[in-house]
């Protein structure tokens, strides 16, 4: 969620589960899930618009476009859990549970609301990784998680030339890709093409292959690469666009992201 948290987020990551990070205090790769603790905000995905108040429970899948901000003026503080896609899916498969939603999802309830904060106080305390581990997967299962939760509906299917300009992305999102070149893919002219990809994912090209590299440089902060190395191979040539950009995405600076996390799972 793309906000400014009332306090210094701290993450929960673990070298044995490499499939879900967690954090207290924004397109994600993962199923992300998250709760309001205090405050109100709005949660906005595809031009529409979702009220969060303190217990809401929201539900992103996995390269959904979207924001959460709070109310201007107010204190808010919010927990989110990001899980690998397809480790959640086989979870879920392998449980007899129906697959993950395609869609976002809000879910005003005290029990899903407690079921997260026990399963991120399980995350963050020094109980041993299988345990984590299992308590993740019941939470998957069992949880109330999507249990009456209000669908938010999507952005439009991606015609057949904004696809190829996605999967070019996706292959290779640490490559440059001026728009002219991304407009010539799609046999489009830059401005449609600009509009295509915003009424499909919610972003102009330029944005959204920030979020790919973003994504692909978290990776490379969790395994402790050096951040000008980091932001270099992302494709990232001057430090402060990447630093602003890291920040604006994931709440936190590059190098706080990878110190945080490195700390979490020192005291696993």
């Amino acid at each position: 969620m793309n906000a400014l948290p009332s306090a210094q987020p701290q993450f929960w990551r673990d070298p044995a589960l490499p499939f879900a990070e967690s954090r207290r205090a924004h397109s994600h790769a993962t199923l992300s899930i998250g709760v309001v603790d205090e405050g109100e905000s709005i949660f906005r995905s595809s031009g529409h618009s979702t009220p969060l108040a303190a217990g809401s429970l929201v539900s992103v899948p996995a390269g959904r476009v979207h924001a959460c901000n709070p109310v201007p003026g107010s204190t808010w503080s919010y927990q989110m859990l990001h899980l690998d896609a397809a480790w959640a899916a086989q979870v879920l498969q392998h449980g007899g549970a129906s697959g993950l939603p395609g869609q976002a999802h809000v879910l005003h309830s005290a029990v899903a609301y407690g079921a997260f904060c026990t399963l991120n106080a399980t995350l963050f305390s020094s109980a041993p990784a299988a345990h984590k581990a299992q308590a993740l997967t019941d939470f998957l299962l069992h949880g109330a998680w999507r249990h009456d939760a209000l669908p938010v509906p999507g952005p439009a299917r991606p015609s057949a030339a904004v696809a190829r300009v996605l999967s070019a992305l996706h292959e290779r999102p640490c490559d440059p890709w001026p728009l002219p070149t991304l407009a010539q893919l799609a046999g489009m002219t830059p401005q449609a093409l600009t509009r295509a990809m915003r009424a499909a994912t919610g972003l102009t090209p330029h944005a959204y292959q920030i979020d790919l590299r973003i994504n692909a440089a978290r990776q490379r902060l969790r395994a402790g690469k050096p951040l000008a190395a980091v932001a270099h191979e992302v494709g990232f040539y001057d430090q402060s666009h990447f630093h602003h950009s890291f920040h604006e995405r994931v709440a936190a600076t590059p190098r706080r992201y990878q110190h945080a996390g490195q700390h979490s799972h020192q005291h696993d």
